[in-house]
């Protein structure tokens, strides 16, 4: 079969090195038709080997598949498809070609000479830590809708593009264009396996090192190189949007064949009994096997429906009341990010209270000039992308962004929002990265609250004097005080964040700070300078409130663990106060196990 497709290859996807790399399915061919098979799903590619397309040989090749298979979640590509398919058709395009004895057009002679100039072409088969920083600055471009749009698949090539290069045994190959430096400016994804042409699968130019008409210089040597490895034509794929389609039609692309998608269910094979031969039918393992999976994935298929969406409200542990000269104030350990509600117990202490200070300003405005300033490198940083292995990459991948692929959406299991993990280790700053992460697992693990943002929103409801510690100034010179190399090891270590998660849980419903430090203290935050620096700042800044009185302070809980000593050197009494009974049982039966003094009831 690797021969025959490798001879007879008409498209893209007859590339048995390209399609088993990317899919990871099964590869066979009935008659003409070449098919791609795995678990529960089935692509036919319908372009014929041999011969014109018709549609009653692809249907009797396609049933055939199906009954080999089994398969129940399908796709088919072709020239045209069968009228049962009409209706499931999603998209619509045309193969576009260049002759490979073609030569850059007189007008793209003098550009593509200037960048020879400047760049260095080279080709290889690793991929690098810049290639996925290219491919990390490039799907971010897209991502924030400043690079044409791309569809899921197409983003699904870029992510796959290192296991792709590994798998292919040699036939997909990097174009790359480097500066004098060094440094990735283009990249193209080539595929050599077929006999007859060479595919363009992806590329990607960069911003960061950029070098005018740098892509352009690749498709002059890709036309070369197409020459000397005796290819006939370069198949420059499908059109996909208008800035890639005029890109093409400027080397004098050409169309050729339509391009047609179906995606569609096959449920009537599994519901014939005649089929089985045995008086049942496939449908009822099918359902078996699924019921079986939702049951052990404690995921069913119809999920209960909650009252509401609000999230459950727990008493507020992690709260101190602070006292001096008959003057009563309370300091609350927020967690940034948290799976409960405290509002009810915000509402009960902000009555007690004038004035409610936080470590700095909340709103949207200072919010969004945070994540603006995190989402912007620093010149000459060296990015978190290259300080992680390929693997580990991949590793965190899975772990932030959860199940994903076939079995997963029909489980209910994928998430709906996807976090570009490659573009925050390539551009984001490490505690941005660290943060935007970290988060997105939390939101996964149904942790969509913020201890601190609720307690602002009930402050400014209620008409308190709400007041912001820092400026955004300090805020941003702590974070950039954070080692990257806390912020690589706590990725490193992603396989252990649901425990984690699930210990500082635990620790923070209970009020135990102490529990609570012992199972995170490996944080990147957790440093001398994020700590200890900020603490002496809040202990100046709160103090004038606390000895008026009648104030509510929130911080992060990593600051309590010094900050009640400060006060206490201050001349303040401090204890900890939680509200609801079962966690003020819980903080005298911990006093009582850590001293082993009878503890007043």
């Amino acid at each position: 079969m690797r021969a025959r497709l490798r001879a007879l290859a008409r498209v893209p996807e007859h590339s048995l090195p390209l399609m088993t790399a990317l899919s990871g399915g099964a590869p066979f061919c009935i008659g003409p038709y070449f098919f791609l098979a795995a678990e529960d799903w089935l692509m036919a590619v319908a372009y014929p080997l041999e011969g014109r397309y018709a549609d009653t040989t692809f249907e009797a090749s396609l049933e055939e598949a199906l009954d080999r298979t089994g398969a129940t979640a399908c796709w088919a590509i072709g020239p045209s498809l069968p009228s049962r398919l009409a209706a499931h058709i999603v998209d619509r395009d045309r193969y576009h070609v260049l002759p490979a004895s073609a030569d850059p057009p007189q007008r793209l002679r003098g550009p593509v000479a200037r960048a020879a100039a400047q760049l260095r072409v080279t080709e290889g088969t690793v991929f690098t830590p810049e290639h996925r920083r290219l491919w990390a600055e490039f799907l971010g471009r897209v991502q924030r809708g400043e690079a044409g749009s791309m569809a899921p698949h197409v983003a699904a090539l870029y992510a796959r593009t290192p296991e792709a290069l590994a798998e292919a045994g040699g036939s997909l190959r990097l174009l790359d264009a480097r500066d004098g430096e060094g440094r990735l400016a283009a990249c193209l994804l080539l595929d050599y396996a077929p006999e007859n042409f060479v595919s363009y699968v992806l590329g990607a130019h960069s911003r960061s090192h950029a070098v005018p008409h740098a892509s352009d210089l690749l498709f002059a040597a890709m036309l070369e190189r197409a020459r000397q490895a005796g290819k006939r034509f370069l198949h420059l794929g499908l059109g996909v949007n208008e800035g890639i389609l005029r890109f093409k039609r400027k080397w004098g692309a050409r169309p050729s064949f339509p391009y047609l998608m179906a995606q569609w269910t096959e449920t009537s094979r599994r519901g014939s009994s005649a089929a089985r031969g045995d008086g049942s039918s496939a449908a009822d393992d099918g359902n078996v096997i699924r019921d079986l999976a939702l049951a052990f994935l404690r995921a069913p298929a119809e999920a209960p429906k909650i009252i509401d969406d609000r999230p459950r409200s727990r008493p507020f542990a992690m709260l101190w009341r602070v006292e001096k000269d008959g003057r009563t104030s309370w300091v609350g350990g927020t967690a940034h990010f948290f799976c409960h509600s405290f509002e009810p117990s915000f509402r009960r202490l902000f009555r007690e209270v004038d004035h409610v200070l936080f470590e700095g300003p909340l709103d949207e405005g200072f919010m969004a000039d945070v994540d603006r300033a995190g989402r912007t490198p620093l010149p000459g940083a060296t990015p978190i992308l290259d300080m992680l292995e390929e693997a580990e990459i991949c590793r965190l991948e899975r772990v932030v962004r959860g199940p994903e692929g076939i079995l997963a959406r029909a489980l209910g299991l994928e998430s709906a929002r996807k976090v570009d993990v490659r573009w925050f280790l390539a551009n984001a700053r490490p505690w941005c990265a660290f943060f935007s992460l970290w988060t997105a697992f939390l939101e996964r693990q149904g942790w969509r609250e913020s201890v601190d943002m609720e307690a602002w929103r009930v402050a400014h409801a209620m008409g308190k004097n709400v007041v912001g510690m820092e400026s955004l100034e300090e805020q941003l010179d702590s974070l950039g005080s954070l080692p990257p190399e806390r912020v690589v090891r706590f990725f490193r270590a992603c396989g252990g964040w649901k425990a984690l998660s699930r210990q500082n849980m635990r620790a923070y419903l209970a009020g135990d700070l102490e529990g609570m430090m012992g199972s995170s203290a490996e944080f990147p935050t957790r440093t001398e300078y994020v700590i200890s620096r900020r603490d002496q700042r809040f202990r100046e800044r709160m103090r004038p409130y606390l000895e008026e009185g009648r104030c509510a302070v929130f911080v992060g809980s990593a600051h309590m663990i010094n900050l009640r000593h400060m006060l206490m050197e201050d001349g303040f009494s401090v204890r900890q106060a939680p509200f609801g009974l079962l966690p003020a049982l819980r903080l005298r039966l911990r006093r009582f196990r850590q001293s082993g003094e009878d503890v007043a009831w």
